[in-house]
């Protein structure tokens, strides 16, 4: 079994990634070293950063995930900045930035950086479009997932399975997990 290091000090990204990836012989390890965190405005360009520095710092083959949450009526925002403002305004003021607001459009985005110690990061990037419900839903999950809402529900009120069936992580690492099989079937995807 191949094994993979996950930087990320968020356990339910490391869960939803063994879910995802173990039934292709991939196996999943946790470190929280962490990785300095670019101030950039794509998610591609954080998680190639972080995936280049954690290589060559751990010296083995890593992924990093940079996710975030991008709503119309906010102009995108939170978009890389979304773990930030998760942690400091959180779901309920998100809903209070939306009171009154009809278009309640929003996309999920990830992008997975691999890269192995002295070489250049791959970025694989998934996403899934969705919206902003009315009220905070559910009590699975982790994040935003209680406010996003596809298909008449929030992620929150998903089971992982299903969720991790159609989640922007999921179409991420269907990408990344087709590369490590034919790692020349998908060329495009260097930084």
């Amino acid at each position: 079994m191949r094994k993979i290091i996950f930087v990320t000090g968020n356990p339910h990204k490391v869960k939803e990634a063994t879910d995802i990836m173990s039934p292709l012989g991939i196996k999943i390890e946790q470190n929280n070293c962490g990785y300095p965190e670019l101030q950039e405005d794509t998610l591609e360009a954080i998680a190639g950063f972080g995936a280049r520095w954690a290589a060559n710092k751990l010296n083995c083959e890593v992924m990093v995930d940079d996710s975030g949450i991008f709503i119309d009526a906010l102009s995108g925002f939170p978009g890389p900045y979304s773990a930030y403002v998760a942690r400091t305004i959180g779901n309920r003021r998100i809903l209070k930035l939306l009171d009154g607001e009809m278009n309640r459009r929003a996309v999920l985005k990830c992008a997975i950086g691999y890269c192995r110690p002295g070489e250049e990061p791959v970025v694989f990037s998934g996403e899934v479009e969705g919206k902003i419900a009315e009220d905070i839903r559910g009590k699975l999950g982790f994040g935003y997932d209680p406010i996003f809402e596809v298909g008449g529900l929030t992620f929150g009120e998903m089971a992982d399975e299903e969720k991790n069936r159609l989640s922007h992580r999921y179409m991420a690492l269907a990408e990344f997990s087709l590369w490590l099989k034919e790692p020349d079937r998908i060329k495009n995807q260097q930084l």
